[in-house]
């Protein structure tokens, strides 16, 4: 049998002789003869039965049988048992259906050779019509060196797998070793640190209580000094007083033993005010000191405090209270408010000449109200008005102004105390505004 391809190229001329087309396609044949015979794959024909109809040289050494054992036997022979028994329902089907399963396509299956052994091998097939019918074409490559080159790929991808595997338990098990070295580096850093917190800790525990000392004796030094001073002066009073009324033991002079009572007084009362002052400092310190809150009239409040207060109104003198303060109904300490108020007015007649009027004014806010203090008194100089709420601190213009310089270092504590902030403009000759803000119900403590 022969193999032959379809129509050679056309002539340029017109056409050829029958002779010449029968000397072309003759060689042709030849050709087609000469690559079938040489291939080195295996090329198998066979007819629409299944049956060999040309084998090449290379089909002959691949599978181990002679030429003629192979031609005019079914192909099923070349095959494993499995195939081989469907082999003809196969063609049988295409033939009747034109559905192909493998004809046209290249696909991976086992040959079978003469001694039984099965090997790999790649199948393509091909349909050739001739004018004595349909016969198919195959061509078999021998894959068994590349299995076991891809065997021998897959065996060292697991061999490698196995080692990166292994490698990568040694390396965790190094960095475990890793870690735990370094976690005891850590407790150990930490450890030192929290020693050098606590002696730093100490040290300035015991800078502050150095300061605290410090200060404390700096504190007792301008106590005395302070106290020295302003208790002479109205100890004097009391003690001249008390000298000169016993110079008027007459009924008719009742009113000369009555001035110098009212002197007694005022000067028991200054007393009184500056050991309360101390009190207060001290019950502070020791924070001894809560806020009490209670429902009260804000508008009340301010009255009594201005009606205590008007015994210490200088010739002139009037407290004006505005009507912001009706209405205000706050739940806080009403006793620490009256303190801070009386305190701001008593300052506020202190500060202030003779026929110069003190304002109170209050006026409502959001949750919250406010309270100011204003004057037309001496001022506060501005280099001084940094350090006013600090204890004992007397600024520049009133050094000879009676006062232990507590009063406001107090109210700040106790605005505090009640959530509130106070704050101030002045201006010298021209007098001051504190204003104070309290919230309408007391802080949660």
């Amino acid at each position: 049998m022969t193999l032959t391809s379809g129509p050679g190229p056309k002539s340029e001329s017109s056409g050829h002789s029958s002779v010449d087309n029968q000397l072309f396609a003759s060689g042709q044949a030849v050709i087609l003869e000469a690559i079938f015979s040489s291939a080195v794959d295996c090329m198998i024909v066979i007819d629409h039965r299944g049956f060999i109809r040309m084998i090449n040289g290379a089909t002959v050494r691949l599978f181990g049988y002679d030429h003629d054992e192979l031609v005019g036997r079914n192909v099923s022979i070349l095959m494993p048992p499995h195939h081989a028994e469907r082999h003809d329902d196969y063609i049988g089907s295409y033939i009747r259906t034109g559905e192909a399963r493998i004809i046209g396509k290249g696909r991976d299956e086992y040959g079978r050779r003469k001694d039984g052994s099965l090997f790999p091998m790649r199948l393509s097939v091909a349909r050739v019509e001739e004018e004595s019918g349909v016969f198919f074409a195959g061509v078999i490559h021998d894959t068994t060196d590349l299995r076991a080159a891809e065997a021998e790929i897959e065996r060292m991808n697991r061999e490698l797998e196995r080692k990166v595997m292994q490698r990568t338990l040694e390396l965790e098990e190094k960095n475990a070793q890793l870690i735990e070295i370094n976690d005891a580096l850590n407790r150990e850093i930490s450890e030192r640190q929290q020693i050098e917190s606590i002696l730093r800790q100490n040290e300035k525990e015991l800078q502050a209580a150095l300061e605290k000392e410090k200060e404390l004796n700096e504190l007792k030094s301008r106590f005395v000094s302070m106290a020295s001073h302003e208790f002479r002066t109205p100890l004097s009073t009391v003690l001249s007083s008390a000298g000169l009324i016993a110079r008027y033991p007459d009924e008719g002079q009742q009113p000369q033993r009555l001035r110098h009572i009212e002197r007694i007084k005022a000067s028991v009362s200054m007393l009184t005010g500056i050991l309360d002052d101390f009190l207060s400092m001290a019950k502070l310190e020791e924070g001894r000191i809560s806020v009490q809150p209670e429902s009260f009239e804000l508008s009340d409040l301010v009255a009594e405090v201005t009606e205590e207060l008007r015994p210490n109104l200088k010739a002139g003198q009037s407290i004006r209270c505005e009507d912001g303060c009706a209405g205000i109904q706050p739940f806080q300490d009403r006793t620490l408010i009256k303190h801070l108020l009386y305190n701001l007015l008593s300052n506020a007649i202190k500060y202030s000449g003779e026929g110069q009027p003190i304002y109170t004014r209050c006026t409502p806010s959001d949750q919250a109200f406010v309270i100011e203090v204003e004057d037309e008194g001496i001022g506060i100089p501005p280099q001084d008005q940094q350090y006013l709420f600090t204890r004992f601190f007397r600024a520049k213009n009133a050094i000879n102004i009676q006062g232990t310089g507590l009063g406001l270092n107090i109210v700040r504590h106790y605005v505090s105390l009640l959530g509130g902030e106070i704050s101030f403009r002045s201006a010298v000759g021209q007098g001051t505004v504190f204003t104070v803000t309290i919230p309408l119900e007391a802080p949660v403590r």
